[in-house]
C-alpha cells in the first residue's frame, strides 16, 4: 500500500495499530487511540469543509499552545486537504500581523489564553479575519459528530506553511506539501531506527518545525505515539519520561544545559529512566563539552543533528547505537543529498569549508509569495542552506558557522562557533554566543555574551583569560557582557545577532 500523504498515515494506522494511543497528554491524562485520532479528524474536517465553507487548499491560521486541541487541528486541516499556518506565540504583534495578511488567511483559531494576542494581531493586520476560540482540551469533542466526503489530496498537495523567524527582515512563508511532511518524518524514523513500540517525549512547541516534523510525524510514520508536554518544564522533564515510559526525547542545547545545570546525582535517583534509549538536539550547535557531560551524567546517548523549516527539519544526524557518534559535528545525511559547495557551487574536496546544501523529497517547494527568495535559495536542484561546514572523510559533517555570522577580523574569517566552544569549557558558563562589532582597526572585533551558572563567581577578566589560553589573542573576545538569559528564536536557539542590540 502506498502512502503519501498525512491522511494516508492517518488511515492506515487507524486500521492497523487502532488501540495504540497515539497522543498522550501529561495534563490532562488524556490519551487519543489512532482509532480515535481518525474520527476526531473527519470531525474537524466537516466543521472546516461545512460548517466554515473553507476549501481545499485554504489556509489556515492556528495560535495554539501545545495541547489536544492544538495537536488535534493542526492534524485535522493536513487530514481534510488545507494548509496550517502555525503562528509562533513568541514572535512579536507586528511579525504575526504581517504573517495573518501575507498568507491571506480567512480563519484563525485561538484557544483562550491567546484571544487578546489574537485581538491585537488581527487589528495591526486590517485583515478580514474570522477569530475562532477554542478550548486547549476539549474543542473536537464539542463539534458535531458528521462527516463529510474529503477533498482528493496527494503527495504533492500543499499542507504547511512556516514562516522563518525573520531575524534579518520579513519572515519568510516556507510552503511544504504533504511529501515534504511525510519524507521529514521518515527522515526521523530511518536515523533514529523508530519503531511501533517508541514513545516521544515531545516538550517542544508545535509552531516550530522541530516539534512538528520530529516528534509528531516521526512518531506517525514510524506508527508510534508521543507525549505531548505543554512545554518543557525541568521539573517534570524526568518525572514525565518515568510516568509514561517514554523511549527518546527530542530538546535543543538550552534545555540540555538547564537539565545539566538542575539536577543532582541525588535528584535522579528519583526516577527510572531506564526506558530512554537516546535524546536528540537539534535547532542550534551543541558544544562537545555540554554534549559530553549530559552522557555522563544521566548516562543517555546524546544525538546532535541539524535541519531547517525549509527541509522539513532533520538533513543530518548522528548514528544511533552501536554506532560512534562524532562530537562537535551534528552527523552525517539522512534520507538527503549533502554536499558542500563552493561560490561557483562546485563540490570542494574533503575537510575544506564550504556552503552547506541539500536535495531531497524533504526540501521545500519554495517560498511563498517570494519567486525572487525562492530562486536566490536554490542552485538547479541543490537548497543553499547559508550555513559553511566541511564533510570529513566518514561523510560526518562539522559546521562552521552562517555565512551572515560570520566575524571578519583584519581579513580573517573566524566562526563564532568556534569560540561558543571554548567559552562553553568555563565550568561556570550556562549560555555563550560570540559575535562581532564593527571596529576602526580590524574592520570587526569579537564580543561575547554569557549566562553564568553561579552569578558574581567568575570575573570578565578570568574569561577573557581562559580564552586567551585555548584561542590566543587574536581570536579571543575583547569584551565579555554578562546577561540572565540570551536572547532566543522559538526553538530555544540562541539569536547571537540580537546581542548586540541589547548591549
Amino acid at each position: 500500500m502506498q502512502l503519501d500523504t498525512v491522511r494516508d498515515y492517518i488511515n492506515f494506522n487507524s486500521q492497523n495499530k487502532a488501540d495504540l494511543n497515539f497522543i498522550t497528554c501529561p495534563h490532562t491524562e488524556i490519551k487519543i487511540s489512532n482509532k480515535k485520532l481518525k474520527i476526531n479528524l473527519e470531525k474537524i474536517n466537516y466543521f472546516l469543509a461545512v460548517e466554515k465553507k473553507q476549501k481545499k487548499g485554504s489556509l489556515i491560521c492556528t495560535l495554539t499552545e501545545n495541547s489536544l486541541s492544538g495537536i488535534q487541528l493542526m492534524l485535522g486541516i493536513m487530514y481534510s486537504g488545507m494548509i496550517q499556518v502555525p503562528l509562533n506565540l513568541v514572535a512579536g504583534e507586528d511579525q504575526l500581523a504581517y504573517i495573518i495578511e501575507h498568507s491571506g488567511s480567512k480563519i484563525l483559531f485561538s484557544t483562550k489564553s491567546n484571544k487578546e494576542l489574537a485581538k491585537k494581531i488581527i487589528k495591526k493586520s486590517r485583515c478580514e479575519i474570522e477569530l475562532i476560540e477554542i478550548d486547549k482540551d476539549n474543542f473536537v469533542n464539542k463539534l458535531d459528530n458528521q462527516k463529510k466526503d474529503l477533498t482528493v489530496i496527494t503527495k504533492s498537495s500543499n499542507c504547511l506553511l512556516m514562516y522563518t523567524s525573520g531575524t534579518t527582515g520579513k519572515p519568510k512563508g516556507v510552503m511544504l506539501t504533504h511529501d515534504n511532511v511525510i519524507n521529514g518524518g521518515k527522515n526521523v524514523m530511518i536515523s533514529h531506527k523508530l519503531t511501533s513500540s517508541d514513545k516521544a517525549m515531545c516538550v517542544l512547541p508545535l509552531y516550530h518545525i522541530n516539534g512538528l516534523i520530529v516528534t509528531v510525524m516521526g512518531p506517525l510514520v514510524s506508527q508510534s505515539s508521543l507525549v505531548l508536554s505543554e512545554k518543557f518544564s525541568v521539573t517534570n522533564f524526568w518525572k514525565h519520561i518515568d510516568e509514561f515510559n517514554c523511549t527518546w526525547f527530542s530538546i535543543v542545547p538550552t534545555i540540555v544545559s538547564s537539565l545539566l545545570n538542575k539536577y543532582s546525582e541525588k535528584d535522579l535517583i528519583k526516577y527510572n529512566i531506564s526506558s530512554i534509549r537516546f535524546g536528540r538536539s537539534a535547532s542550534a550547535a551543541l558544544a562537545p563539552e555540554t554534549h559530553k557531560n549530559f552522557e555522563k551524567k544521566f548516562k543517555i546517548k546524546m544525538i546532535e543533528t541539524m535541519g531547517l523549516t525549509e527541509t522539513c527539519a532533520p538533513i543530518l544526524s548522528n548514528p544511533p547505537s552501536p554506532n560512534p557518534i562524532k562530537y562537535g559535528s551534528p552527523g552525517i545525511p539522512y534520507g538527503n543529498d549533502v554536499r558542500i559547495l563552493n561560490e561557483k557551487y562546485e563540490e570542494v574536496e574533503r575537510n575544506i569549508i564550504g556552503q552547506i546544501c541539500v536535495r531531497g523529497k524533504n526540501v521545500m517547494k519554495e517560498y511563498f509569495k517570494n519567486p525572487h527568495e525562492t530562486k536566490k535559495s536554490f542552485y538547479q536542484d541543490w537548497f543553499l542552506t547559508g550555513d559553511l561546514g566541511l564533510m570529513d572523510d566518514d561523510n560526518f559533517v562539522f559546521v562552521k558557522g552562517r555565512i551572515k555570522e560570520l566575524i571578519i577580523k583584519g581579513g580573517e574569517n573566524i566562526s563564532p562557533r568556534e569560540i561558543d566552544d571554548i567559552l562553553y569549557q568555563h565550568p561556570n558558563i550556562l549560555e555563550a554566543a560570540a559575535f562581532g562589532v564593527t571596529c576602526d582597526h580590524y574592520g570587526e572585533k569579537i564580543e561575547a555574551g554569557v549566562v553564568l551558572k553561579t552569578k558574581g563567581n567568575t570575573s570578565e577578566e578570568e574569561i577573557l583569560n581562559h580564552c586567551k589560553n585555548l584561542l590566543g589573542n587574536f581570536k579571543s573576545p575583547n569584551k565579555i557582557h554578562f546577561f540572565d538569559e540570551l536572547p532566543k528564536g522559538s526553538s530555544g536557539k540562541i539569536q547571537r545577532l540580537k546581542i548586540s542590540e541589547l548591549i
